[in-house]
C-alpha cells in the first residue's frame, strides 16, 4: 500500500493515535458499500466528529489511497475540503472489492543538543530517524505512530486480493468479507500486528446514529490467540470499528462488562478493561486500525 502524508497537525495525529480513547472519532463513510453493475461511482465523506457520521468538528483532510480489485492504484476524484468534512469520489471500473484508505505514519519526538531541546522535523519517518537525530544528541525521546483508517466497497461479487498484508501496523485479514455482513449473524475477522496474528487486541464497535439516542450501544471485544474475533451484529446499519493494543477508555453503558477474548459476550459483573501496554507493541509506539462497516438486514 502506498503511503501519503495527511494534512494534519502533529498534535492532532498524536491525539488520534488511539481514537477509541478520545471523544472525537475519525471516520470514512461511503455512499454505498455493495453495488451491482460494471461502471459506478461512490462518494465518501471523511470527518472527525463527536457523534458518529455527523459533521460537527473538523474534516479529515488527508488524501486517501485507492487500491483497485486487481491490486493497482486507483484515483481520487473531486476531492474537496470543507469546514466540517471532506468529500471525494471514486470511479468503480473493475469488478470486485476496492480498498479506500488513509494511513498516518510517522515518528515524533525530541532531543537535547548543546543544552537546547529540539523537536524532530514534521514528517520524519522511521527510516529517516537515524539521520534526523544529530550526532551528540542526548535525552532522545521518540514515539512511532501508524494509524490505518480504511473502508471497503464492492462492485459485483466480493474479492479478497486487496487484503494482502503489508506487515506494518494493525491490518484486517477477513474470514468473513467486510461487505457481506448481516444483522443477527456472526462475522469473523482476523487482525495482524506487523504481519503476525495479534492476540489480545481491543475491539470497539459502535453503531452510527448516536446523536439520536441515549444509549451508545458500544460493543467491547478482544481478539483470541489467533488474532480472531467474532462479532454478532445486533441490528442493521453503519458501524464504526476501532482496534488498538491498549484498552479504550471510551464511555461504557451502565453495568457493561469488559471485553472478552475471541468476541465472547461480557459476563455479568465483569470489570471493564484496564489500561496497560498492548501485547507485542513496544513502548513509545502507537498503532490503531479503524473501519466503517455496513450491516444489512436479514
Amino acid at each position: 500500500m502506498q503511503f501519503r502524508k495527511p494534512i494534519l497537525a502533529m498534535a492532532a495525529i498524536v491525539a488520534l493515535a488511539a481514537p477509541a480513547a478520545w471523544a472525537h472519532r475519525m471516520w470514512l463513510l461511503p455512499s454505498s458499500t455493495v453495488i451491482s453493475g460494471t461502471d459506478n461511482w461512490v462518494t465518501v465523506d471523511a470527518a472527525v466528529s463527536n457523534d458518529l457520521f455527523f459533521f460537527d468538528h473538523r474534516p479529515m483532510a488527508a488524501i486517501p489511497t485507492i487500491t483497485q480489485p486487481d491490486g493497482s492504484e486507483g484515483k481520487v476524484e473531486h476531492h474537496a475540503v470543507g469546514q466540517f468534512r471532506a468529500t471525494f469520489d471514486v470511479h468503480l471500473t473493475q469488478q470486485g472489492t476496492y480498498r479506500i484508505a488513509v494511513v498516518n505514519e510517522g515518528v515524533f519526538g525530541r532531543y537535547t543538543l548543546n543544552g537546547e531541546t529540539k523537536m524532530l522535523p514534521r514528517g520524519t519517518t522511521k527510516a529517516q530517524l537515524a539521520t534526523a537525530i544529530p550526532a551528540g544528541a542526548t535525552n532522545v525521546q521518540t514515539s512511532e505512530t501508524l494509524m490505518r483508517n480504511e473502508i471497503f466497497v464492492t462492485q459485483g461479487a466480493p474479492t479478497k486480493t486487496i487484503f494482502k498484508p503489508t506487515g506494518r501496523g494493525i491490518e484486517l485479514v477477513p474470514v468473513t468479507h467486510p461487505n457481506d455482513l448481516v444483522a443477527g449473524e456472526a462475522a469473523t475477522f482476523q487482525f495482524l500486528l506487523d504481519g503476525k496474528p495479534a492476540a489480545g487486541l481491543y475491539i470497539t464497535a459502535i453503531p452510527g446514529g448516536i446523536r439520536y439516542r441515549d444509549s451508545l450501544k458500544q460493543m467491547d471485544l478482544r481478539t483470541d490467540s489467533q488474532g480472531q474475533v467474532k462479532i454478532t451484529w445486533p441490528e442493521p446499519g453503519m458501524y464504526w470499528l476501532n482496534v488498538t493494543p491498549n484498552a479504550p477508555q471510551e464511555r461504557r453503558e451502565p453495568g457493561a462488562g469488559g471485553p472478552q477474548p475471541g468476541g465472547a459476550a461480557p459476563q455479568p459483573g465483569a470489570g471493564g478493561p484496564q489500561p496497560g501496554p498492548g501485547m507485542g507493541v513496544p513502548s513509545g509506539r502507537r498503532v490503531s486500525y479503524t473501519t466503517t462497516l455496513e450491516v444489512l438486514a436479514p
